[in-house]
C-alpha cells in the first residue's frame, strides 16, 4: 500500500510517502507564505525520488487541524484534488497527535502546542507510551495559562513540551511547571509527516478511510473572517 501524507499546520510543510509499511522519501520545508507555490512542486519532487507517480497512491492524507487556517486549508484542498482526481481515499489526522508522536513509547506525557496567535495556543495532552497517542486532554485552543491550568489538575508527573507553541511561551511555563517541564530538543519541535503515516495506517484497520468531500478542516475556533460576517450578521 503506497500513502502520501502531508501536514501544513505551521509554517513548515512536512510531506512523506510510504510503501508497504516503509517511509520512502520525506521532506520538511518552509513554506511561510509560499505554501501554494511550494507544495505541489515538492509533492511531485518526492515522488520522482520514491519512482512513483501520483496515479501510484493508494491513500492520500493530511493533518486537519489544528493549526494555520489557511495552512490547514491549503493542505486539505490540496489531498482532497489528488484524490479526486485518481479516485482514491483520503485519511485525516490531528495535527497534534502528529506532533506528540514524536516521543513515541516515552514512558511521560508529552504536550504539543502550536502557537494560535491572539495569546492562544493550539494544545493537547497525550499518553505515548504506546505506539500511538492516548489523548488525555483532547485538542483545544485556549490561553497557555489557562492550559497549563488544565495539566496541573490532569498530572503532577513530568510533561514533555514540544512545538512552536512550547517555544514562545518557554519562560511560562519553566514558571508554571518548575521541573515537572521538559522541553524537547529543538529538532522534535517540528511535525513529521511520516508520524501522520502511522496514525493513517491505523484508519485502515478500523476502516475509518473518507471520501475527499469527508475530509474536513478541524480549526477549532472560527477564522477572523468569520468573526466578521457573524458580528455583520448580528447587526
Amino acid at each position: 500500500m503506497n500513502i502520501l501524507a502531508i501536514d501544513t499546520s505551521t509554517p513548515f510543510a512536512s510531506i512523506a510517502i510510504a510503501v508497504d509499511n516503509q517511509i520512502v522519501a520525506e521532506s520538511l520545508v518552509n513554506t511561510n507564505r509560499t505554501l501554494s507555490a511550494r507544495l505541489m512542486p515538492e509533492i511531485e519532487r518526492l515522488l520522482t525520488c520514491a519512482d512513483l507517480k501520483i496515479t501510484d497512491i493508494d491513500i492520500f492524507a493530511s493533518s486537519i487541524g489544528p493549526g494555520s487556517f489557511t495552512g490547514v486549508r491549503g493542505g486539505v484542498a490540496t489531498i482532497q484534488g489528488l484524490a479526486l482526481a485518481t479516485g482514491k481515499p483520503c485519511a485525516g489526522f490531528s495535527s497534534l497527535a502528529m506532533l506528540a508522536m514524536n516521543f513515541s513509547l516515552s514512558s511521560l506525557l508529552v504536550c504539543p502546542l502550536l502557537d494560535a496567535r491572539k495569546s492562544e495556543v493550539y494544545a493537547a495532552l497525550y499518553d505515548c507510551s504506546s505506539p500511538l497517542p492516548l489523548a488525555r486532554i483532547t485538542d483545544c485552543v485556549l490561553p497557555p495559562a489557562a492550559f497549563l491550568d488544565q495539566i496541573a489538575a490532569c498530572t503532577d508527573l513530568p510533561v514533555i513540551f514540544a512545538g512552536e507553541g512550547a517555544q514562545r511561551y518557554h519562560d511560562l511555563i519553566a514558571e508554571r511547571c518548575g521541573d515537572r517541564a521538559i522541553f524537547a530538543p529543538f529538532p522534535l519541535h517540528s511535525p513529521r509527516a511520516a508520524h501522520g503515516i502511522m496514525l493513517v495506517a491505523d484508519a485502515v484497520r478500523r476502516d475509518a478511510l473518507l471520501e475527499p468531500r469527508q475530509l474536513l478542516p478541524a480549526y477549532l475556533r472560527v477564522s477572523d473572517a468569520e468573526m466578521v460576517k457573524l458580528k455583520a450578521a448580528s447587526q
